[in-house]
């Protein structure tokens, strides 16, 4: 297979996506592009891991062109979340021009103008949590794992603690949706709250979408839904746990309570679960340490031959247990949200 060389003469806005894509990923490096490609199924791999090997050198006005488009986008879509398409179009137009505006608001409108429930950006919490309380269970909980995090967060919170848990377990099971069933819950709502929306058919809930929701949800609201969630299933409260708390969260917790975490940790846990981290980790570790005991677990870290990933992986997640342990008994708080 011949080798693709990408030069800054090949006018951007001509090139496949596909080889925008393969650049875009080459940019970023090894350990980012694996990261994208644990979000793509196989075909999509595949496809893109073929352009990326045909892709040759690449001149950096060109790469920096891919880039500044992707950016571009993603900051576009942000601003669609935020406060809708009118909202995203003014803020691109004030920041990049009208003309440049117009060509990202183009390039994202089939995504725009399918985006389930779009027509309920602009209704109050409250307003949809009323409409939803006279629906049923389940499709309450299809309406909000369709919504945007944080205003599924704010409905949620509007039900009782009976309802928030039932919705959420519902979330949380849910898989894909039958396109029939999702037109018909769109039409009702729209109907009922006088609306018009252009929709997608796309696959949402699980347990992310629950985590995500309970991310941007109050703390009381948070336990509630994990408290019942518990008992109803829980291997499935335990995954939403999981996305809740990462290893890192280690910084959102004040220094007494990192003290009380330290205390609990299994120093070979510690030694394992601190390579790769960021400085701001390792200086609330060290900070919280006696002198001596940080001296102790530099020079184990500095010894320690290196160790797979999955090894510290478990490590972090035995932390994170006690992490959740601690929150969940009222001795720590970490200052999610």
């Amino acid at each position: 297979m011949g080798e693709l060389t990408v030069t800054a003469s090949a006018p951007l806005p001509k090139l496949p996506g596909r080889t925008k894509a393969a650049i875009l990923l080459l940019s970023l490096g090894p350990e980012q592009a694996a990261e994208v490609f644990r979000h793509l199924n196989r075909e999509e791999a595949e496809r893109l891991a073929v352009e990326m090997a045909r892709t040759g050198r690449v001149e950096p006005g060109t790469a920096n062109a891919v880039i500044e488009e992707a950016l571009d986008l993603a900051r576009a879509r942000e601003y669609i979340v935020e406060g809708g398409v009118d909202f995203a179009r003014e803020i691109l137009e004030r920041s990049l021009g009208a003309e440049r505006a117009a060509g990202i608001m183009r390039r994202l409108s089939g995504m725009v103008e399918r985006r389930p429930f779009e027509f309920l950006r602009t209704v109050p919490p409250m307003q949809i949590q009323a409409f939803l309380s006279q629906e049923s269970p389940q499709t309450a909980a299809l309406v909000i794992a369709n919504l945007p995090p944080t205003t599924a967060a704010q409905v949620l919170a509007e039900f009782d603690p009976e309802e928030q848990a039932d919705i959420s377990t519902r979330v949380a099971t849910m898989s894909e949706t039958n396109p029939d069933i999702l037109v018909a819950v769109e039409d009702v709502v729209r109907e009922k709250l006088s609306s018009a929306l252009d929709h997608e058919f796309a696959a949402v809930g699980g347990v992310k979408s629950l985590a995500e929701i309970l991310g941007n949800s109050d703390r009381g609201t948070e336990r509630n839904v994990l408290d019942r969630l518990e008992r109803v299933d829980g291997k499935l409260a335990e995954e939403v746990r999981a996305l809740l708390f990462t290893f890192e969260d280690i910084t959102l917790i004040d220094d007494r309570g990192i003290q009380l975490v330290l205390k609990d940790v299994d120093q070979r846990d510690l030694v394992l679960a601190l390579r790769g981290v960021g400085d701001d980790v390792l200086s609330r570790i060290f900070t919280n340490m006696s002198e001596r005991g940080a001296e102790m677990l530099r020079e184990e870290m500095q010894y320690t031959p290196p160790q797979r990933r999955k090894a510290v992986e478990e490590a972090q997640g035995r932390i994170v247990a006690i992490m959740r342990r601690l929150e969940e008994e009222g001795e720590i708080l970490v200052a999610r949200g």
